[in-house]
């Protein structure tokens, strides 16, 4: 083999091997999970539509229009929090957090309650009456929740 052959063979497995390697999904990602807006099955809230839900969670309103009082539940900072505003409302991360922030300066709402992990969120759906949680739609599938809302 010349040298030009063995430099062009050699140039040619390296950009089929980039190529390769460009279409392949990252380290650790997968086709994430669809989350879920939901209630504890005996609960009050048995009904929510996307745009109720989207002026619950960006603190517009507090009740639901038959004056059910709700209290909302956060996943704790992270991708699945950030997929749910990112899929509710249209806003990233960090129009988020200065959403909320101007909404508890002025005093006009308080922000999400945040529960510790996903089976913390499930817990408290159960203790407190009301409660509207997202989660990921496996964490969803249980006899004691009410699924309220599949986002995808």
């Amino acid at each position: 083999m010349s040298f030009s052959e063995h430099v062009f063979h050699r140039w040619g497995l390296r950009l089929a091997l980039t190529a390769v390697l460009a279409c392949a999904p990252a380290p650790g990602s997968h086709a994430q999970t669809p989350l879920a807006l939901v209630s504890a099955a005996t609960g009050p809230v048995t009904a929510l539509d996307r745009d109720t839900a989207e002026q619950l969670y960006l603190g517009r309103r507090s009740n639901l229009s038959d004056g059910t009082a709700v209290q909302l539940i956060d996943l704790p900072a992270g991708a699945e929090r950030d997929r749910f505003y990112l899929g509710l409302t249209g806003k990233n991360p960090s129009q988020i957090r200065a959403y909320w922030s101007r909404l508890v300066f002025t005093g006009r709402a308080q922000p999400p309650r945040e529960a510790a992990d996903v089976a913390a969120a499930r817990r408290l759906l159960g203790e407190i009456p009301g409660a509207i949680a997202y989660l990921p739609l496996e964490a969803a599938d249980s006899p004691q929740l009410h699924i309220l809302l599949r986002l995808e």
